[in-house]
């Protein structure tokens, strides 16, 4: 019998998160989890996000007992989608889980869209510092993980996914490329205000590079932002 592959996703918002969820859903030997932190995080940190209320009101909010549930899944393959910035106050058995990786996204076109949801973003919103500090985490205690840029994940998903599947030592699936339009039962309680977009989708979107003027108000996050992204990008 081969050994149990836990992975844990922590990715910033807006960055092809929930399609690679998605896509990891579609295999038969894996289970998706989606952000058990999120209302833990919205607790602790008085986040004002869309759909505050409901999450808090359907989701355990103790980052001991989320861990005990988390870890009850048994099939072959598990796929945890985390938000980096969910990390404060989580124990160190979340840390533990053998297959981490992040997902990232240049702020110059996830802050467009972050805005969308979030009309005054923050650096903490963007769960970019925590990553980095999650890449010295994991090193420190002898982890490598696997940096992924959504960009090149949307310009060739077959071979990206290929690649990422036998770094985590499982096979490729065809149907990791494909879905079914709509919401699919793993979806958090804030799909409705999230998800829009994936929910139209049968798939990975081909990338187009953003176009338009950067909004003025984001430059100054941006500056920010820029720095720590590129750092991540030297290291993956």
């Amino acid at each position: 019998m081969k050994e149990q592959r836990i992975i844990s996703l922590w990715s910033g918002p807006r960055n092809v998160s929930t399609a690679l969820m998605y896509s990891f859903a579609q295999r038969p030997d894996t289970s998706v989890i989606d952000e058990p932190l999120y209302a833990h995080y919205l607790d602790t940190s008085g986040a004002q996000h869309p759909g505050r209320e409901v999450v808090l009101a359907a989701m355990d909010k103790d980052p001991d007992r989320i861990w005990k549930n988390v870890s009850k899944y048994e099939s072959p393959v598990v796929f945890i989608k985390n938000m980096a910035h969910h990390i404060a106050g989580i124990n160190d058995e979340w840390f533990s889980i053998p297959v981490p990786i992040l997902l990232i996204r240049d702020p110059e076109e996830m802050l467009p869209s972050l805005q969308v949801q979030i009309p005054r973003p923050t650096l903490q919103d963007t769960g970019l510092q925590h990553q980095l500090d999650l890449v010295n985490k994991f090193r420190k205690s002898g982890v490598n993980p696997y940096i992924l840029d959504s960009k090149k994940l949307l310009m060739n998903p077959p071979e990206v996914l290929s690649e990422l599947c036998e770094w985590v030592g499982i096979d490729f699936d065809e149907s990791m490329l494909r879905w079914q339009p709509g919401p699919i039962p793993e979806d958090g309680v804030w799909a409705p205000f999230w998800y829009h977009r994936v929910h139209e989708s049968s798939g990975f979107q081909t990338y187009r590079p953003r176009t338009g003027a950067f909004p003025e108000d984001l430059i100054p996050l941006l500056e920010t932002c820029k720095p720590i992204y590129e750092q991540l990008v030297n290291q993956s």
